[in-house]
């Protein structure tokens, strides 16, 4: 994964961001259903390359989505968190199959994605299960280093949901 981008993922988002680092969803189910302004083919420009980074949403089932980017694919879930809209990212590639989450926001007119990954020195992974790392963020919501940098995906014109 290149430290530069992460998703979603869904999902897109371990993503190419950061590694994935927890060893526990942050809910141990989805707290609502897919919202379909995630779905689609998103793309954000890589600020030293300038290349297109592609990235593509799908529907799993009623609460689940997979996101393929950068050559990886991932599960994620909504999991809705001390008032914060998060997403519980899987790497599907690794054995380890571990966790990463992420603050997410779709723009009024849905042409934007904006995601922002938990950083692993606020929540380390040294915080084993979840509610070692559920307690971790509670008392960091309000530290300004617990979110990483926003990284922004366009909706691509390529394909529409």
């Amino acid at each position: 994964m290149k430290p530069k981008f992460l998703l979603l993922p869904l999902f897109a988002a371990c993503l190419a961001f950061t590694a994935c680092n927890y060893d526990s969803p942050l809910t141990t189910k989805p707290t609502r259903r897919v919202d379909e302004r995630l779905l689609g083919d998103w793309v954000a420009v890589d600020k030293d390359s300038q290349k297109e980074e592609l990235m593509h949403v799908r529907q799993l089932d009623d609460s689940n989505y997979v996101a393929a980017f950068d050559h990886d694919i991932y599960r994620a879930f909504h999991s809705d968190f001390a008032d914060m809209a998060f997403l519980t990212v899987q790497d599907l590639n690794s054995s380890d199959r571990l966790y990463l989450y992420m603050a997410w926001e779709v723009s009024a007119d849905g042409r934007q994605l904006k995601l922002r990954t938990v950083s692993d020195k606020i929540v380390t992974g040294k915080n084993k299960g979840q509610a070692a790392l559920q307690k971790a963020l509670q008392e960091n919501l309000r530290n300004p280093s617990l979110l990483n940098e926003v990284l922004v995906f366009n909706r691509s014109a390529r394909r529409k949901n």
